[in-house]
């Protein structure tokens, strides 16, 4: 997706002279390009988050639109305050792009994993949020809502699905329709869940907005009031979404995501994902469980 990112940029600087670029010290190489071709569009801000965020606002204010892009959890965790006060508390548009999303950045341990980043940000208001499933969806969704006037964050992953979707930013798309149990599969887990429910008769929708999140494709296909949300990042940043949707009543919700706790150990994110049961074997098990209890 990081390929992808920069393609995408770069085409929009091309296309849109109100686009402005703001590095975090990463991504300076693979932007070398633009450095070169839009010296007065890309400026690498270095290791001051906080610091770039208000300076993006300030470009907001003036009829710019910018993209800040940095690792996740320097993005969101420590620039939470300036994302929440100097752009959706006064209303401005902006994007924010990371990288290493939940875990992608393994090996250099806690400091680095930000599964927590989507529930963070659901809690301000005015944020939206975008989690594709395959570099093409990114670009999709990029060019469909980068120029809305507002605050979007944009979450890429290193391991993606293999084939892309047909998406539309803030709407959610039907990929299988079953009368036993609905699936919410978000961006990258879905090749996950498509291996896992080959053979089983249940509904698949596939999220890649999570702010705006479609509440009527799901009250629409959710006949089985038996949900299974298949989340990349800490479980349970959509329930209130899926109540909201359905009632709290009227439906048995059960999660595969990332838990609640630090992730201590060393090694790939493929590692990570097999300790936490983020795999297709878990999803069958767990769907199954939910079908027949």
């Amino acid at each position: 997706m990081r390929q992808q990112f920069v393609k995408t940029i770069e085409s929009v600087l091309e296309q849109d002279s109100r686009l402005i670029v703001l590095l975090g010290d990463i991504g300076v190489f693979g932007f070398r390009r633009a450095f070169e071709k839009y010296p007065d569009r890309m400026y690498n801000a270095g290791i001051l988050e906080q610091a770039t965020v208000g300076l993006a606002a300030g470009l907001s204010s003036e009829g710019f639109i910018p993209v800040v892009h940095t690792i996740a959890p320097f993005i969101v965790e420590r620039s939470l305050e300036q994302i929440k006060i100097d752009f959706c508390y006064q209303n401005l548009g902006g994007n924010f792009i990371s990288v290493g999303s939940s875990f992608d950045y393994a090996a250099l341990g806690c400091t680095h994993h930000c599964p927590g980043d989507v529930g963070i940000l659901k809690n301000v208001p005015g944020m939206q949020i975008v989690v594709p499933g395959h570099p093409e969806e990114f670009d999709r969704l990029f060019q469909q809502s980068y120029t809305n006037g507002r605050a979007t964050y944009f979450r890429l992953t290193e391991k993606g699905n293999s084939l892309p979707n047909s998406v539309e930013f803030g709407k959610a798309a039907v990929l299988k329709r079953g009368a036993k149990a609905t699936i919410i599969a978000v961006g990258p887990v879905l090749e996950d869940v498509m291996s896992a429910c080959v053979d089983i008769d249940i509904t698949i929708l596939y999220y890649t907005s999570l702010e705006p999140f479609d509440v009527e494709t799901l009250r629409q296909n959710c006949a089985s009031s038996k949900i299974l949300i298949c989340e990349p990042y800490y479980s349970g940043a959509l329930d209130y979404d899926v109540i909201k949707s359905v009632g709290i009543n009227s439906v048995k919700i059960e999660h595969i995501g990332v838990p609640h706790v630090f992730l201590t150990q060393y090694g790939k994110a493929q590692d990570h994902n097999q300790c936490i049961g983020l795999t297709p074997q878990n999803i069958r098990l767990k769907l199954g469980s939910l079908i027949n209890e």
